[in-house]
């Protein structure tokens, strides 16, 4: 393994920004529909909405999930710039090592939500077609 310095960590802040601003942004998304649906739901009671309510519910949570694991992936990353100031470049190492596994657990659930979220459109798109 190549020496682990203080740029290595500091390398995956602006990615890692970016990916919690577009979890952020998704996250809005979601409340706004949310607040649409519940609307209409209450106008309405319909299969089509209840499906989409409860489809929102767990894209909902794995956004959560995918904003907590990075977050996580930051945090770590940031810890393990601490470390290797400090002089700890053994433990920075597998502390940066959990950051990336943190890092690829969220894009491994952003994955899913996708498929979700797709599936989501699904649904309307079924609908318009009957």
């Amino acid at each position: 393994m190549e020496e682990l310095t203080l740029t290595v960590p500091a390398l995956l802040f602006p990615a890692i920004s970016l990916i919690l601003l577009a979890y952020t942004n998704r996250f809005l998304s979601y409340a706004q529909l949310i607040r649409t649906l519940k609307a209409q739901y209450l106008q309405h009671r319909s299969d089509l909405t209840a499906a989409q309510i409860d489809n929102l519910r767990r894209r909902l949570y794995l956004t959560r999930t995918m904003q907590i694991l990075g977050i996580a992936s930051l945090f770590l990353c940031v810890v393990t710039m601490f470390l290797l100031y400090i002089g700890l470049p053994l433990v920075a190492a597998y502390v940066f090592g959990a950051g990336l596994l943190a890092l690829i657990g969220s894009l491994g659930v952003s994955i899913r939500e996708i498929q979700i979220s797709v599936r989501a459109l699904e649904i309307y798109l079924n609908d318009m077609e009957h």
